[in-house]
């Protein structure tokens, strides 16, 4: 069956109530348009949508989507989501959650649901920052951030949200920025035809607590296009306004080069491969910092993977279904050891 869904399908009938300039508007923006795209693509029907959130400013997502959801509690999404996935595999379940929810408090649920392979779609939003609470640091904020926590500077070093990712032995991570919405809608796209858990970091701007934290390399479209790169799979790695930029691999790591100086072509260039199984390259994709590197966006890890938990609880459970004695409460209540007392 064709579902012909519009965004309009998946809006809901509440006040947008972000901050003015938020990146979050962006974000919503992009989900709602790759919805239709992915209920085509899929066959999934507006019902089986699920969005699940723990607490932050983009935790406030559900109520803004025309679809079932769960507002959840602090750090607690990715928990949540795993139980609902495994309870009903058929569900799309989308996480919506930010750097504080996932990387601080959710931490450990966050990394074992990616190490389990669950088939979850993750939208990370990466604003660096606790916004909801007004502005203190969070795991991901630069080195010697001033903020209402940290008067004089952090001095904690911040997780790379891919670096985390692919450590644990992520299988999809993608990142996008929020102005980037087309780009943001294609990686959401790739990541829910993923089977598995896929990630998908947006870089997004709070205009109250932290404003353009990521203006150096993402403020605008011409700073986007000399200092950042948008991977695709099977491309060259090209970036800059004339495109005649790249990435090369010398001595054990990546290089930018200027196509046609000093003697580099367009052969010399790498190609992207997303699906190779080896992290190597993609740890040091994921780990480009400006201003040494471009920050690199797009699908950056996409690597099939027959272990996906959902599905092997399922089998799981089928399996012994068909050759376990027990099949009911009763069945249960009457295994091993019974006595009767009169």
């Amino acid at each position: 069956m064709e579902y012909k869904y519009t965004p309009a399908d998946f809006k809901s009938d509440q006040e947008v109530r972000w901050c003015p300039g938020c990146g979050d508007h962006a974000i919503l923006n992009a989900v709602q348009r790759a919805l239709p795209e992915i209920a085509d693509a899929l066959d999934i029907p507006h019902h089986k949508f699920t969005f699940i959130s723990g607490i932050g400013c983009s935790s406030r997502f559900i109520y803004y989507m025309r679809t079932f959801g769960f507002h959840t509690i602090h750090g607690r999404a990715n928990a949540v989501a795993t139980g609902v996935k495994v309870a009903n595999p058929d569900l799309s379940v989308w996480v919506m959650t930010g750097d504080g929810d996932s990387l601080a408090i959710g931490g450990n649920h966050f990394i074992h649901a990616i190490r389990r392979n669950v088939n979850l779609n993750v939208v990370l939003f990466n604003n660096e920052i606790y916004g909801l609470t007004k502005g203190q640091y969070s795991p991901t904020s630069k080195l010697g951030k001033v903020t209402k926590t940290s008067p004089y500077g952090t001095v904690e070093k911040p997780f790379n949200p891919g670096e985390l990712v692919i450590g644990a032995r992520g299988t999809f991570f993608a990142r996008s920025v929020d102005m980037e919405v087309m780009l943001t809608k294609e990686c959401l796209v790739e990541g829910a035809k993923h089977e598995g858990m896929s990630v998908v970091e947006v870089l997004q701007n709070c205009v109250i607590f932290n404003d353009k934290t990521h203006a150096l390399f993402a403020g605008d479209k011409a700073t986007r296009a000399e200092h950042t790169i948008t991977l695709r799979h099977g491309e060259k790695m090209l970036f800059g306004a004339e495109r005649n930029k790249g990435l090369v691999f010398e001595n054990m790591r990546l290089k930018v080069v200027t196509v046609g100086e000093d003697g580099y072509t367009l052969d010399d260039v790498l190609t992207h491969d997303a699906h190779t199984e080896d992290t190597t390259l993609h740890s040091m994709l994921a780990a480009m910092k400006y201003p040494d590197y471009p920050v690199a966006l797009g699908v950056i890890r996409s690597v099939a993977e027959d272990a996906v938990y959902d599905r092997k609880v399922s089998e799981q459970v089928e399996q012994v279904r068909a050759t376990g004695n027990i099949h009911c409460v009763d069945d249960l209540l009457r295994s091993g050891e019974t006595w009767e007392i009169k």
